[in-house]
């Protein structure tokens, strides 16, 4: 070995070089690279999350009501468990809090053991001179166990409020639960309503698409053959292509509509399913009690529970800093064990109390005072602040329903408008172009003021719903007997029938029973199908939030056709009378409907003005449908 290694070798055996060696090691072996994910583990996570966002849930086999569906989105609702998951944590840290109250049972053993001999001499405190020889009383080798039962009541007190306050986190993720569904059922009810308004009329639009492509076929063979000058022919098809844009437009807007609602359903993809449709009745302006919901909205919102609980838990920690100042008592008391053979016992027990305080603590005091008053005065704004906000909310919303609820009844006398326009259209179209033309504009123009209606009552419904959420009606009552779908949605029924008695002088939006109405048709010209006639008023009524029905205690709406003397130009004067009597015979109304029809009637003109006479008098059908009370007109 060289001069050189030697000083090396004799360094690298001492103690410390091999310590130095060892932590060298040490921090080699926690150094990381960083290493990303593969594709296969992206893939596999992604599998994973589309089998848990879709896992057991209930088919789709018949068509949902609204509470069915309100009650698919708030169990399949990735949001909604979250916040049932937030739920959960909370109470656990609850019960890990309280369990913290309990007194300490430590329980410890172990072995030791020494290189030499411990132990000791004494020397004299004069004279310094050595009294005892070298001696020990500790074996080399010996076990130990103890098992120490303490309880601290500083400690207890501390973990008192803070079990105070976890018992609050719990409360306000409860809360924070409440505001989430509340959402998505306001979210659910605007989409509901706009999904079926499309389901209603999307058939309505495909048969109209299917009549203009013709058309425009037809024009473009006319304009070819020389029949229609091009100028006439371009005009003609730009008028059928806009009636179609428009049309159209109204549709993509509200058909977007179910694929919001299924994925507020959490549906896999591809899933289809159909909404129960039933009357909408017309409201009246809904009577509110602006003082009774400003009021109920204080007392329900979430949000200003939640700052109630937050300053419940601001003074549960005023109380804790407060207690941190008073001294720490200990009560401890436990067994022990050695196997140290020198002992003279080697069981015994033994108990004891101590007690100690930080002095310099209480000069804290000042501090702690000037942050609790601080920190009260920030709640009391806060909670201020939002419930101004709330109360704005309420006022707002109440507004915007009264609001929604006139441009309904606007929409809905506009489209019947319309609906009487088509029907004279085409009750008096010839074979011409431009009739048809005429007649498919003003077809088109009804399907958009439908379209309209529909979204007009969906904005109804999308404004009531805000008027409920602004309030902070539960949507659920307190609890459910089971989770399946049909129960959760019979206990949503019942809850909102509740939650909105409790807060309006009327119960605005719930449906309410009309009488049936049964059609009849009389006195056809030869020739005409009556079923024909009669499916067209029956369709009139359906369109127009009625039910059409033939059961025993249906109204009964007669029409009787009557022809004038025929006019100039091929065309007649001729009249409907219309009757709606009770199923005993008291009629309740009675009007004529005089127009002018083609000389040679047609089936498909009779029913078009079969269609323009009910329209007439629908809006005094659907009153008298509700109340029962007596009109005549002549």
């Amino acid at each position: 070995m060289t001069d050189i290694q030697q000083p090396i070798a004799s360094t690298l055996r001492t103690p410390l070089s091999w310590t130095a060696a060892a932590a060298a090691l040490m921090l080699a072996g926690c150094s990381m690279t960083p290493v990303q994910l593969t594709r296969e583990d992206i893939v596999v996570r992604v599998r994973n999350d589309q089998k848990q966002l879709y896992k057991d849930q209930a088919a789709v086999a018949t068509p949902m009501t609204y509470s069915e569906v309100l009650a698919r989105a708030l169990k399949y609702n990735a949001d909604y468990r979250l916040k049932l998951m937030e739920s959960a944590l909370a109470r656990g840290l609850l019960d890990v809090s309280a369990a913290d109250m309990l007194p300490k049972l430590v329980a410890d053993a172990g072995y030791n053991d020494r290189s030499n001999d411990s132990g000791g001499t004494s020397i004299g405190i004069e004279d310094r001179v050595v009294s005892l020889r070298p001696s020990t009383s500790e074996q080399r080798s010996h076990y130990y166990g103890r098992a120490t039962l303490s309880w601290n009541a500083l400690d207890f007190g501390i973990s008192y409020f803070r079990a105070k306050q976890a018992a609050d986190e719990v409360n306000i993720s409860e809360e924070r639960r409440r505001k989430i569904l509340q959402n998505i059922a306001q979210d659910v009810r605007s989409a509901y309503w706009r999904a079926i308004g499309a389901q209603q009329l999307i058939g309505d639009a495909d048969r109209l698409a299917v009549r203009i492509e013709d058309a425009l076929k037809k024009s473009r063979e006319a304009e070819r053959a020389g029949v229609l000058p091009p100028a006439q022919g371009l005009a003609y098809q730009r008028a059928l292509l806009d009636a179609m844009s428009l049309v159209n437009a109204k549709r993509q807007e509200m058909q977007f509509a179910k694929r919001e609602l299924a994925a507020l359903m959490s549906l896999p993809p591809g899933v289809d399913f159909t909404l129960v449709e039933g009357p909408q009745d017309g409201r009246a302006p809904v009577t509110l009690d602006i003082d009774k919901l400003e009021i109920a909205a204080l007392e329900n919102r979430a949000e200003l529970r939640e700052e109630d609980y937050k300053a419940r838990i601001g003074i549960a920690e005023t109380k804790k800093q407060i207690a941190s100042l008073f001294p720490s008592l200990n009560l401890y008391a436990g067994a022990r064990y050695d196997s140290n053979s020198f002992l003279y016992n080697n069981n015994w027990s033994d108990a004891g109390v101590s007690l100690s305080m930080d002095l310099f603590r209480l000069a804290a005091i000042p501090a702690i005072n000037r942050t609790n008053d601080a920190r009260k005065k920030t709640d009391e704004a806060r909670r201020l602040a939002l419930t101004m906000a709330v109360i704005t909310q309420v006022r707002v919303s109440a507004e915007r329903y009264k609001l929604a609820v006139v441009d309904q009844e606007l929409a809905a006398e506009s489209s019947r408008v319309d609906q009487r326009l088509s029907s004279v259209a085409r009750a008096g179209a010839s074979n011409q172009m431009e009739s048809e033309l005429e007649a498919l504009r003003v077809d088109s123009r009804a399907l958009v003021s439908r379209f309209q209606l529909a979204t007009a009552y969906a904005a109804t419904q999308t404004s009531y719903g805000r008027v409920l959420n602004s309030v902070g009606v539960d949507l659920l009552p307190a609890t459910v007997a089971s989770t399946d779908i049909k129960t959760v949605a019979q206990a949503i029924e019942q809850s909102m029938a509740e939650g909105e008695k409790s807060v309006f002088l009327e119960a605005a939006l719930i449906q309410t029973k009309n009488r049936p109405v049964s059609v009849r048709v009389r006195d056809l010209p030869p020739g005409v199908s009556e079923a024909a006639v009669r499916a067209a008023v029956e369709r009139i009524v359906t369109r127009n939030e009625l039910v059409s029905s033939a059961s025993g205690d249906a109204l009964v709406l007669t029409l009787a056709f009557q022809r004038n003397v025929p006019q100039v130009r091929g065309t007649t004067r001729a009249q409907w009378r219309l009757t709606l009597a009770e199923p005993g015979g008291r009629q309740l109304l009675t009007q004529n409907y005089t127009s002018y029809v083609p000389a040679v009637t047609t089936e498909s003109a009779m029913s078009a003005f079969a269609e323009a006479a009910t329209l007439s008098v629908i809006s005094d059908v659907r009153r008298l449908a509700r109340t029962g009370a007596t009109v005549t007109q002549k």
